[in-house]
C-alpha cells in the first residue's frame, strides 16, 4: 500500500470509528493481548496505549503487541503521549494532551500521514484545534472519573457544543459506560471513548458489546438499544 493510500485509509477507518479504548499496558495483571483481543472482538474500533509508568523495551514490547492485534481486527492503534515512539513502530497515530508536546511540533516530527488527536476541556480548546493539524479532538471529562484525578467534568454542555462546533472527529470521554451514556447521545456524540467501562469489567467483549449497542442505537440511542447495553453490562 503506498503511503498516500496508506493515510487515506486511516482517515477512513477514523470518519466510521464510534468506540475507542484507552488502556495501560497491564503490567500488573500481564493480560493486555488478553484484553484487547476481547475488545476488539466486541466492537473497539481505536485501541490508544497510554503508559505513564513503562518505558524501553516494556513500553516497546506492550505497543507492538498492541499494534499487531489492532492490524489483525483492522482497528486504529494510537500512542499516548510519545510521537517518537508512534513513528518507530508505524502506530496509526499520536494522542496529545493540552500539557504534551504541542500539535504542531508533533506533526513535524510525525509527517502528514499519521492521525494526531488532541484532548480539549472548553469550548476555546475545541474552536483552537480547530487551527491545527489535528485529526480528531477528545471532548471531556464529561463525567468526573478517577482516571483524570483534579480535572472538572466538563458536562454534556461542552459535547453539545462540539456537536455544534467541532470541524472534525470528535469522542466524547470521561465516566461514560452504558449506563451513563445516554445524555452523552443525546447531547450530540456519535463517538466515545472509555477506558473503565472496558478494562475494569469482567468480560471484556461483552462491556464492549453493550456499548456498540447503545451507540448503534442512533444519535440518541433507542431506549431498547440502552436498556439491553445497561442490562448486558450488568
Amino acid at each position: 500500500m503506498s503511503p498516500s493510500a496508506s493515510a487515506k485509509r486511516r482517515r477512513e477507518r477514523l470518519s466510521s470509528a464510534r468506540l475507542y479504548l484507552v488502556t495501560d499496558a497491564r503490567s500488573d495483571s500481564g493480560d493486555l493481548a488478553e484484553l484487547l483481543t476481547a475488545a476488539l472482538e466486541g466492537g473497539v474500533d481505536i485501541v490508544q496505549l497510554r503508559e505513564k509508568q513503562l518505558r524501553g523495551g516494556e513500553l516497546l514490547r506492550a505497543a507492538e503487541c498492541a499494534r499487531a492485534l489492532c492490524a489483525r481486527h483492522e482497528a486504529l492503534f494510537i500512542i499516548d503521549d510519545l510521537p517518537a515512539l508512534a513513528l518507530a513502530i508505524d502506530a496509526d497515530g499520536v494522542h496529545l494532551g493540552q500539557e504534551d508536546m504541542g500539535v504542531a511540533e508533533a506533526r513535524a516530527l510525525l509527517g502528514p500521514e499519521p492521525l494526531i488527536g488532541l484532548s480539549t476541556h472548553s469550548a476555546e480548546q475545541i474552536e483552537a484545534a480547530g487551527r491545527l493539524p489535528v485529526d480528531y479532538i477528545g471532548v471531556g471529562p464529561v463525567f468526573a472519573t478517577p482516571t483524570k484525578p483534579g480535572r472538572a467534568a466538563v458536562g454534556t454542555a461542552l459535547v453539545a457544543h462540539a456537536a455544534a462546533h467541532a470541524g472534525m472527529p470528535f469522542f466524547a470521554i470521561g465516566g461514560i459506560a452504558p449506563a451513563t451514556i445516554a445524555p452523552v447521545l443525546a447531547a450530540g456524540a456519535t463517538r466515545v471513548a472509555v477506558v473503565r467501562a472496558i478494562t475494569d469489567q469482567a468480560d471484556h467483549s461483552g462491556a464492549a458489546q453493550a456499548l456498540r449497542r447503545a451507540l448503534d442505537g442512533g444519535p440518541a440511542g433507542s431506549s431498547a438499544a440502552l436498556a439491553e447495553a445497561v442490562l448486558g453490562a450488568s
